[in-house]
């Protein structure tokens, strides 16, 4: 029996979860998300090997068996270790086999109750192509970008689980003449970035600090920002990006905890000047993740985190700094990841540089999205065991604008 009660399943019979020697999905990982078992409600479940395991089943504990994943996030870091260390001693043992589904026979949802979404700008690559880009005559990168991790409020309520169709948004663009038009967007890209999901929340007027990023992060899950980019051009002055943005986030069915990325940390690029001392801890790091944008089926980018100016810590104590509250499953994001090698480059404006430098996808030259192409994001890191283990993917197609 479950220590938070009731019964755990027994089913009808058992047997070990076979994991492919290559799978980037061994014990060490173990990522959560929701699914639904073929006429089955959604609920909880964690990934091993090719298979989906019924957490609720398995443990006993109704807080799985809810279709969202926040009430265990809210439980806390030391509920979230135990859940880990228990699921990682089943993974070794014959498991009922009314309690486990191959990943292709399930539905997935969206893994959390998204109360609030935040997106950065954090990778100083992409700031500096978009600034060259932008403004061809000023410095790439704005006087405050050095000192605070840039970013802007989302659009909780369009935020949705990969491989959601994505609808090619309409908006205002400003035409050779400088007057503005409404119409489907021309010039529709992509973001590969890295989102970090809210485990425990903090009060309203109470910064979280640098170091008690691990406290109140759960884990980690691959994001697309679509962007249609003459929408943004047209809207961004003063306030910065809105529509051009709002339309749809893809997220990751996957969450990956911290716990298994603790053999990713690397150290923090040089950052100069010295951060303000809220933006300082003792135990700060990066994340040695290695992004692949396929195009689609052809891969056209590998943009590295490791390379990322800010860390997922410091968003967090600026998300915060001035009092906001988190709530468990709020959503962060780091901005596209961008490395200083044309190959590494997250977004399609950089890859294409504006449009002028077309990229060749299956024997085509491309510069933005089309209606029917297709993006997929993958990622994988350094795993506990020696071995690489997966983040999952995010991935989505684009469907004609709908007329008014």
């Amino acid at each position: 029996m479950s220590e938070r009660g009731g019964q755990p399943m027994t089913g009808t019979g058992v047997s070990r979860v076979e994991i492919p020697a290559d799978s980037l999905f061994g014990p060490e990982n173990m990522p959560y998300g929701v699914f639904a078992p073929p006429d089955g409600d959604f609920r909880v479940g964690c990934r091993l090997g090719d298979m989906v395991l019924d957490v609720a089943a398995l443990l006993g504990d109704p807080v799985f068996a809810r279709p969202e994943l926040n009430g265990f996030l809210a439980q806390g870091h030391e509920r979230w270790r135990e859940v880990r260390e228990r699921l990682r001693a089943l993974a070794d043992t014959a498991l009922p086999t009314d309690a486990v589904y191959p990943v292709a026979t399930v539905r997935m949802a969206l893994p959390v109750r998204i109360g609030d979404y935040v997106d950065f700008y954090a990778s100083i690559d992409h700031a500096t192509n978009l600034g060259r880009l932008l403004r061809p005559d000023s410095a790439p990168l704005l006087p405050n970008w050095r000192h605070l991790p840039v970013g802007y409020h989302g659009r909780a309520g369009t935020v949705v689980v990969s491989d959601t169709p994505v609808i090619r948004p309409r908006g205002q663009r400003r035409t050779a003449s400088g007057t503005p038009d409404f119409g489907p967007s021309q010039r529709l890209d992509i973001e590969a970035e890295l989102g970090f999901v809210v485990g425990c929340g903090s009060p309203l007027g109470v910064p979280v600090t640098v170091d008690a990023f691990t406290e109140h992060v759960f884990g980690v899950a691959l994001v697309n920002d679509w962007s249609a980019r003459d929408i943004q051009a047209w809207e961004y002055q003063p306030l910065g990006p809105f529509l051009g943005k709002s339309f749809t986030t893809s997220l990751s069915a996957w969450i990956t905890p911290l716990a298994a990325l603790t053999r990713a940390r690397v150290p923090l690029p040089t950052q100069h000047p010295q951060p303000l001392p809220y933006l300082r801890g003792t135990e700060d790091f990066g994340l040695d993740i290695d992004l692949a944008v396929s195009w689609n089926g052809d891969v056209v980018a590998h943009p590295p985190y490791a390379r990322m100016y800010w860390s997922p810590a410091q968003m967090l104590a600026h998300l915060t700094a001035n009092g906001a509250s988190i709530r468990p499953g709020d959503l962060y994001a780091s901005g596209t990841i961008s490395g200083p090698g044309p190959s590494q480059r997250g977004s399609f404006i950089e890859l294409s540089w504006g449009g002028t430098q077309p990229v060749m996808v299956n024997d085509q030259t491309r510069t933005f999205l089309a209606d029917g192409d297709e993006v997929t994001i993958t990622a994988t890191a350094p795993g506990t065991e020696g071995r690489r283990i997966g983040l999952g993917e995010v991935g989505g197609a684009i469907l004609p604008a709908r007329d008014t």
